[in-house]
This record gives structure tokens, C-alpha cells and sequence, in this order.
């Protein structure tokens, strides 16, 4: 029997494997961004910078020969840049923005964290991938849930005050008279601490099932100087106690639900007559195609290691994905017995729902 071989297209064949030499390197450096980041480096550079190695690592207190390796694989993939003139390297304004500045909404360090954080599961998952079994959040290595919130935080600060909760009617007015918060999936709190800085008549309850983030929370709140109107309790997102809530919100955690229907549910029965559901959700389209783009590429990889694997660790195991889309939310709301649900607003990184009774 004869198989015919396809033709292959040399140029084709290069340019993918100028690709994938691009990706081996960006992939060990994820490593590097993560200890320039724990050490300091990218921060030193910003504010002294530009530096030889030697004085890099004087300023940082590190070893030479380990910063000249690092600065040399940070100016290939041209994360820093190195003058040839004067042996010394340095940050761009932008680039420092992203690297150094944690306050920053382009900060990138929480990012890398959490992606190296997420791969030390990767034997585990590796076997829940021939067996189909889940691999729950509370399983995952400690930089996974720090890294999380540094991750996010960013895109909190420089929208949620100032286009998220704006966008939505009428509940920035509750909110500054005085409300009552339920922030389910609250993970670390850089949410809720952030709602109950802006508004101090209103209360706050961070809701999250994995205790050792809400002892994290309670202690970051704890050294912000936060507390008459915040509180974090370890509680399911189908099961967090009250009633008569004016604002319910899920920031980045729905579809890493095992039952988002069931906790949809709950939201509803806990909810105030008038109150409003705020979901925002990783920004996606609708189709697989719609979603084959950097971003997307970004989620699904996250999906693969975190959400879609939560999810199956529990009861229902729905495993909507973190590229669910906005119809497939929808149908969560709306099965759940919800009549109002549009998309309020959206940015960068994430789309925002408005949904009430």
C-alpha cells in the first residue's frame, strides 16, 4: 500500500520553527520575569537604571554573574534595553509601567506569577487529563492564588470604580448613601477592599471558598488599614449566608463553578428586590474562532490548568471555560430564573454584565 506523503512547503516549515524557537525562549523566561520581579531587578532598573550588572546587583544585592545572564536574556526578548556603548542596561518608561510599577493597570509581574504558579501542577493535571477527574483551586501551589490577584488587581483599579460599577443602574448611588456587598469568589479581596475604600457607608462581605485566601484578605485588609466596613467569611458561592443584598458581585470566578446555575440560584434568593448581579467574566466571543487571538490563546492556557479543571473537581462540573462568551453566561443567568441580563461594559481583559431579577 502506497501513502502519499504532502508536499512540504519549506518557507512555511521555517517560519514555524522561527515560531516555535520564539516560544522556548519566552517560555523560560516567564521563570526570569518571575525572579526580576521577586527581587527586584526590574524595579531597580527603573529608578536607577541604566546599570552594568555589577552595579544591578549591588543595588539589589544579588550575584553578578546570575544578573549578567539574566539582563543579557531580558534585552534578547526585549524586555530591557542594552546600550553596546556603555555596557549598561535600562528601562523604557513603558516598559518599566508594566514591569516595575505594581500600582500600575499595565502591570504584567502578577501575570507571570500565576502562569508559573499554575504549571507546577502540571503532572497532576497531566493525569486528569487521561482520567477526566477535576484539580481543585485549593490544590494549586500558593502563587497561583497570589498571583491571581496581582494579576487582576490591575484592571480592577483603573476600571472598576470608574467604568464597571458606573455602568451599572443606579447602584453607584446605593453604594455612596450606604448598601450592603456580597463579593462572592473574592479570592485575596483587592475587589472588595477596593469597593469599600471608595464607598464607607456602604458594607462589604468577601465570600470565598478556599480559607487560606480569606485569611490572606483579612490580613492584607487588616495592614491597609481597612475594617469598619469589610469583612471576609469562607463561605461556597451556592451557599454564602444573608439575604437582601443591593449588590451581588462575581469578579473572574463564574465559570470556574462547578454548578454556576446553582450558584446563579443562590445570587437570586439573596438578592434584594431591586438589587443588581454584577458578573465580569474573562472577555470572549461566542465561537472558537472568534476566540483564536493572543488573549484568547492566553485564557484558554489558564482554562486548561485552572478553570476547566476546578470546575470538574465539583458537584455538576458544568466547566464552562474561561472563553465562555457572553450566550453561554446568559443561559447560566437565565436558567436560573433571571429576566434582566445585557453586557454594561467591557475592557482589555474583561466584559461586564449587569443582571437582576
Amino acid at each position: 500500500m502506497t501513502v502519499e506523503t504532502p508536499p512540504i512547503d519549506h518557507d512555511k516549515l521555517m517560519a514555524f520553527i522561527g515560531q516555535v524557537v520564539s516560544e522556548l525562549g519566552a517560555t523560560v523566561n516567564a521563570g526570569l520575569i518571575v525572579i526580576g520581579d521577586r527581587l527586584g531587578l526590574y524595579r531597580a532598573l527603573a529608578s536607577a537604571g541604566p546599570l552594568s550588572p555589577a552595579e544591578l546587583a549591588a543595588h539589589t544585592g544579588t550575584a553578578e554573574r546570575y544578573v549578567r545572564e539574566w539582563l543579557n536574556a531580558q534585552a534578547a526578548g526585549g524586555y530591557v534595553e542594552y546600550d553596546p556603548a556603555t555596557g549598561r542596561y535600562g528601562l523604557t518608561p513603558e516598559k518599566a509601567l508594566a514591569l516595575a510599577d505594581e500600582s500600575s493597570p499595565a502591570f504584567v509581574g502578577g501575570a507571570f506569577q500565576l502562569a508559573l504558579g499554575s504549571l507546577k501542577a502540571a503532572p497532576e493535571i497531566e493525569r486528569a487529563f487521561k482520567t477526566g477527574t477535576g484539580y481543585g483551586w485549593h490544590q494549586h501551589d500558593a502563587d497561583v492564588h497570589v498571583g491571581c490577584e496581582r494579576f487582576f488587581r490591575p484592571g480592577y483599579n483603573a476600571n472598576l470604580l470608574s467604568t464597571w460599577l458606573p455602568a451599572l443602574e443606579g447602584v453607584t448611588e446605593k453604594l455612596r448613601v450606604g448598601a450592603t456587598v456580597a463579593d462572592v469568589g473574592c479570592g485575596l479581596g483587592a475587589s472588595t477592599r477596593l469597593m469599600a475604600q471608595a464607598f464607607p457607608r456602604s458594607t462589604f462581605i468577601g465570600f470565598d471558598y478556599h480559607r487560606e485566601s480569606i485569611e490572606l484578605a483579612g490580613k492584607e485588609t487588616r495592614e491597609a488599614g481597612q475594617g469598619d466596613n469589610i469583612r471576609f467569611e469562607v463561605a461556597t458561592a451556592a451557599a454564602f449566608p444573608g439575604t437582601g443584598y443591593d449588590l451581588v458581585t462575581m469578579f473572574d470566578c463564574l465559570h470556574d463553578m462547578g454548578d454556576p446555575v446553582g450558584a446563579a440560584r443562590h445570587v437570586r434568593e439573596a438578592l434584594a428586590p431591586d438589587g443588581t448581579w454584577m458578573i465580569v467574566e474573562p472577555l470572549a466571543g461566542d465561537t472558537v474562532q472568534d476566540n483564536l487571538n493572543p488573549l484568547g490563546r492566553a485564557y484558554y492556557a489558564f482554562s486548561s490548568f485552572l478553570c476547566t479543571p476546578n470546575s470538574l473537581s465539583q458537584e455538576v462540573a458544568l466547566a464552562l471555560g474561561a472563553q465562555a462568551g457572553e450566550a453561554r453566561i446568559r443561559e447560566v443567568v437565565e436558567a436560573a430564573g433571571f429576566t434582566h441580563f445585557r453586557r454594561a461594559a467591557e475592557s482589555l481583559m474583561n466584559a461586564v454584565y449587569e443582571v437582576r431579577p
